[in-house]
């Protein structure tokens, strides 16, 4: 019998005492079937979101998808969505990617949108259905990565339970419906399943010496940067990750983070001859800049004391919502999270976990514990989304804890092997609690899940859901507001209608409550109270919103002031205050037809027939094809006493329609 060297004598002993292969642990055939493992976890992941393959567009699919001229182009709009910035499709003019803090260039999403809206219109069930797919995948991978780090040939007990409870804690948490529900978080399902995999390349090109898999896992990181900006997060967590789990040198490490900072370093040469160095400063508009605060009659920044006891305060938040998913909503914008400070406990408490995570971090990385690497994960992905290093345009995000929420699992899934194999393993029925416990956590995630997602199946289900849980939003309250009045304009019930309109205008008072220069909410208001009737109020809040907003109030506050005017001469035929509203929409408006036709008939009915000649000879000139408007000059002049002339317009009116005489007789 060949003689055993002693190093391998003694490390054979070491695995034996603490990592025991799966056979001494007479472990079950399932719990080593890797592929068994892998397609499960890709079935969850895609059937957890079939609930969501009948549901309509909602929320900014509106920006990315169906009013997105670029995107709605379909094969031809590819190569305007890689030239602009992502919202150039949308507001259709370049520039305005300034007004969301941080600019934006994700072109990947939108090509696939193009490519869907090419080949199937627009049919939601494609995108929900692709987001399925790719959110099951990027579990899929996930599960393969986290083999490669722990390796169960090393120590299968612990590689096969952290692969697994990670896997379905990541795929069952709740926190993702906001990304996989809505068509538009393709992007960061996308971000992420790129960078997975990327790393799981870069791993296999170290471990078989095939250098053609680092090409090939910077190209797919380049996708995945062009996804969403936060992948760039990957070029650190790529070398802290063979730090961890390999015996890697410095040198060995450099090398295998190269094309991760080579398709970076591209990314950002293309990312900034496209939208700048900055991508735009914070804008002075509280629903794109949260760190703002009236004093005297204007918004000021927070304090630097308030904006990091508000940002701390939503970290603890988003530790929260990974442990207690409950309530979720899509909603935290201002003031649903209000300005904190240093006196309130629960930044104090967030700011002490935080300090408490980083320091065991550090402390133990020696050690290459796991769960320090989780922790690390968790910190370095939700730096860029935390709005520490830069603004991002809103407080916080669930859908913005996607990528972090790998970090949180990994941690977790390692703390909970730490805790349950304190002692010396001795049986696979020690693991038993653990897998029952995870097991509760997976059915209870996927109940929750399954629930939250008949929130998204449009704007109006997600809005009235989503008020109860973010009642102090006032991008919230606008929303719900809106949608309601563009809601009771099919509303044939006159009564429902009425209530419709009256709930429109509590949530949009609201709004401004919170938000007392917010455009958007005075001029739905003002739309709101028209559609009452109540003109005057319209008026008010009409023109509150031409001075904050003229490019969008202008054509809206004339729409009233005409209403107002159409009503007291059809309605009640007082001909004077008819001509005033009518008179201030022809400022707003001085070539439109309506308003011109209108203060003919009004001028004509008050006796002033000179004027009404004046008008109806502008609205002939304005349409000289128009029955009506020929018939009305002809009809002024007639009653001026001008006969010739008025029949002379008769008989254009009647070349133009034959019975308009018997029409207009008839009326």
């Amino acid at each position: 019998m060949a003689k055993r060297h002693p190093k391998i004598e003694k490390a054979a002993k070491h695995t034996s005492k603490n990592a025991p292969n799966a056979a001494s642990l007479s472990t079950p055939a399932w719990f080593t079937n890797t592929w068994l493992h892998a397609w499960v976890i890709f079935a969850l992941g895609f059937l957890l979101y079939a609930n969501t393959f009948t549901h309509d567009y909602a929320q900014d699919d509106a920006i990315v998808i169906t009013q997105n001229m670029l995107t709605t182009n379909g094969l031809q709009g590819i190569p305007g969505i890689l030239q602009y910035d992502t919202f150039y499709g949308y507001f259709k003019e370049e520039g305005k990617a300034t007004l969301v803090a941080g600019g934006r260039y994700r072109p990947l999403s939108l090509i696939l949108f193009a490519i869907e809206y090419q080949f199937f219109g627009g049919n939601p069930f494609v995108g929900h259905l692709m987001n399925a797919l790719f959110y099951g995948l990027t579990g899929f991978v996930l599960y393969w990565l986290l083999l490669q780090l722990f390796r169960p040939k090393q120590d299968p007990t612990k590689a096969y339970f952290i692969a697994i409870a990670t896997s379905l804690l990541f795929i069952t948490h709740p926190i993702h419906t906001e990304a996989v529900a809505n068509i538009k978080g393709r992007d960061e399902i996308l971000a992420l399943l790129g960078s997975l995999t990327a790393l799981y390349f870069s791993f296999q090109a170290f471990r078989a010496k095939k250098n053609w898999l680092n090409v090939l896992a910077g190209i797919i990181f380049f996708l995945a940067l062009l996804s969403k900006e936060n992948a760039i997060t990957f070029v650190i967590i790529a070398p802290l990750t063979f730090y961890f789990f390999t015996k890697a040198k410095t040198n060995q490490i450099l090398v295998q983070t190269l094309p991760f900072i080579v398709a970076a370093a591209l990314f950002l040469v293309l990312r900034t001859s496209i939208i700048g160095f900055g991508g735009g400063n914070s804008p002075a508009e509280l629903m794109n800049n949260p760190f703002l605060k009236v004093e005297g009659n204007h918004y000021v920044s927070f304090s630097t004391g308030e904006r990091f006891a508000t940002v701390l305060f939503t970290l603890g938040k988003y530790l929260q919502l990974l442990v207690f998913p409950h309530p979720l909503t899509h909603d935290y914008y201002p003031r649903q999270i209000d300005i904190m400070n240093f006196g309130d406990w629960q930044v104090l408490l967030s700011l002490l976990i935080y300090i408490g995570l980083g320091i065991y971090a550090i402390a133990v990385l020696h050690k290459k514990n796991p769960i320090a690497y989780g922790i690390l994960f968790y910190l370095l992905t939700l730096s860029l989304v935390s709005n520490i290093v830069f603004p991002v345009g809103t407080n916080m995000a669930e859908r913005l804890l996607f990528m972090p929420s790998v970090g949180f699992c990994i941690a977790i899934a390692a703390l909970a092997y730490h805790l349950t194999f304190k002692k010396k393993i001795t049986s696979f029925g020690q693991l038993y609690p653990a897998l029952s416990v995870l097991l509760v956590i997976v059915l209870l995630f996927s109940i929750k899940t399954i629930a939250r997602n008949p929130a998204w199946r449009d704007n109006f289900t997600l809005f009235t859901t989503d008020i109860q849980t973010s009642s102090n939003s006032a991008k919230l309250r606008n929303a719900l507001g809106s949608e309601l009045v563009t809601r009771s304009v099919d509303e044939k019930n006159e009564q429902q209608r009425s209530k419709m309109l009256n709930e429109a205008a509590g949530h949009l008072l609201e709004a401004i409550r919170i938000h007392p220069y917010y455009a958007n909410a005075y001029l739905y208001l003002g739309i709101c109270y028209r559609f009452l009737g109540q003109y005057d109020q319209a008026i008010v809040y009409g023109q509150k919103a031409m001075d904050l907003d003229p490019e969008k109030a202008t054509n809206e506050l004339a729409n009233t002031y005409f209403e107002a005017g159409r009503y007291y001469a059809q309605e009640k035929q007082e001909w004077q205050t008819a001509i005033g509203y009518l008179e201030n929409a022809q400022q707003l408006r001085p070539n439109d037809f309506g308003t011109i036709q209108g203060l003919g008939v009004a001028y004509g009915n008050a006796g002033n027939l000179t004027k009404a000649i004046e008008f109806f000879t502008k609205a002939v000139a304005l349409n000289p094809n128009d029955a009506d408007a020929l018939f009305n000059l002809g009809s002024a002049y007639y009653n001026a006493g001008q006969q010739e002339k008025g029949n002379e317009y008769f008989q254009k009116a009647m070349a133009i329609e034959p019975g308009i005489m018997q029409r207009r007789q008839g009326q």
